[in-house]
């Protein structure tokens, strides 16, 4: 039986894998801890590692892992940019999950929205108290609101279906437009001038780096929403808490952190919280916070399993990595995948 484990394991992953691991010819060993330097010792003997995007994949995790016989890091989400691919390359695979629901990540940023808007949260608490007072829950209508996308992968366009249902004039923004659909693309900063709400959909890179901070901030409509379901750190944490005390935005719907790693997926309610900007953030009465639980739907989580399994069993089989993310890709050297359509 070929073995692999698994970290940062919590009950919902377990369910998955565990339906799935045997149809597969996979052993899975759960460690509850994050992967990083510290923890990467528990791999040892396992070819392969299931990871996560908060995980700590450094080059010092990574030596540990190598070190000890991992050969595999298999990513059971679409981010990777915990991930050391220097450190990695020529020692360790890296295998993701491109794709696992458009749709959940898309429905979960409008549901944001519109329990922002329409002060659903605060209106659910009242009732359960018995106070039926509408003051203070005055929301407005999306429609012929302006609407800006900025992405227009799977989940970007999803979204944008979902905006267009609702009535909502959808411009977007991408670097690289989608020509087979019907958007409406404009640059960056006529996105930012024009749009009601701007919510990103787009990968974290040097380039989206705080793409929202103090100076585009100032390009928005005063009283803009900002909805962010992607990468926390596309987003200035503290230009996002100024903008919000000086009520330049009208509202934040976040359901990432850029120091999310850790805090999110964990019970902190009886933990004093050192991040004041997260404190204050969350204080905010026009800002709702999840803790990254977009994705959380049952066909994501069975295709998050299915696709991870996936890309195990490729790599025992001694077939080309699907998923694999290439380090030499987009960096001016030839990809050598020839070989046996891997990375190295």
């Amino acid at each position: 039986m070929r073995k692999i484990c698994f970290f940062d394991t919590k009950p919902y992953d377990k369910t998955y894998f565990d339906l799935m691991k045997d149809d597969y010819g996979v052993q899975v060993e759960y460690f509850e801890p994050k992967l990083g330097k510290r923890t990467a010792f528990m791999a040892k003997g396992f070819e392969v590692v299931v990871a996560f995007v908060n995980d700590s994949i450094d080059k010092e995790t990574i030596d540990i892992l190598y070190e000890n016989g991992t050969r595999l890091i298999a990513m059971r989400c679409a981010g990777y940019n915990n991930v050391d691919f220097k450190a990695a390359y020529g020692k360790i695979h890296i295998v993701r999950v491109p794709e696992y629901s458009p749709y959940a990540v898309a429905e979960h940023a409008m549901a944001l929205l519109l329990s922002l808007n329409r002060k659903i949260h605060r209106a659910y608490i009242r009732t359960r108290d018995f106070n039926f007072s509408l003051n203070g829950l005055t929301g407005f209508d999306l429609h012929k609101k302006t609407m800006g996308v900025i992405g227009t992968g799977k989940i970007g366009r999803v979204f944008i279906d979902i905006c267009k249902g609702f009535g909502m004039k959808v411009i977007a923004y991408d670097p690289y437009p989608n020509k087979d659909f019907d958007i409406n693309y404009v640059s960056l900063n006529e996105l930012f001038e024009e749009s009601d709400i701007i919510s990103l959909h787009c990968p974290l890179t040097k380039d989206t780096f705080h793409m929202i901070n103090s100076d585009t901030i100032s390009k928005m409509k005063d009283g803009v929403y900002i909805i962010n379901t992607s990468r926390g750190a596309l987003v200035d944490s503290e230009a996002l808490l100024e903008a919000l005390k000086a009520e330049k935005l009208g509202g934040a719907c976040l359901d990432v952190y850029e120091e999310e790693t850790d805090l999110f997926y964990e019970d902190m309610s009886y933990v004093v919280i050192h991040d004041d900007i997260l404190a204050r953030i969350i204080s905010m009465p026009n800002v709702i916070v999840t803790s990254h639980q977009a994705f959380l739907t049952k066909e994501a989580l069975q295709n998050i399993a299915e696709t991870t399994l996936s890309n195990c069993r490729e790599y025992f089989d001694n077939k080309p990595l699907n998923n694999e993310v290439c380090y030499q890709c987009g960096k001016g050297d030839k990809c050598i995948r020839e070989n046996n359509k891997r990375c190295f």
